[in-house]
């Protein structure tokens, strides 16, 4: 069916139905100055509340860490920087053994 065609019966259907007048009286301006009375919505309303709800709670996990850092025994913490040290120097090493030979 061609869209004009269609347009064109579903406009004449909708005008062949009565006006109903069942609508009260100012029934949009009571509407409106409903609308005009409320406030838009606040994002940063909805957002603090969680957002400090958050930072509280990153706050209690980070004392929690420092507090089992300070009590928990201590390792043996040098072995992560020698251990970066010697694979560093092993790759110039290998590269200075190499270059020693030509």
């Amino acid at each position: 069916m061609n869209q004009s065609e269609l347009h064109r019966k579903l406009i004449a259907a909708a005008r062949a139905i009565p006006a109903d007048d069942r609508v009260p009286l100012a029934f949009e301006k009571r509407i409106m100055a409903r609308l005009a009375g409320k406030s838009p919505l606040d994002a940063w309303g909805l957002w603090g509340p969680a957002l400090s709800r958050a930072a509280l709670c990153c706050v209690i996990f980070v004392a929690l860490l420092s507090a089992g850092s300070l009590f928990l025994p201590a390792g043996n913490s040098n072995t992560i920087p020698q251990d970066f040290e010697s694979t560093i120097f092993a790759a110039v090493d290998s590269n200075a053994d190499n270059t020693g030979d030509l």
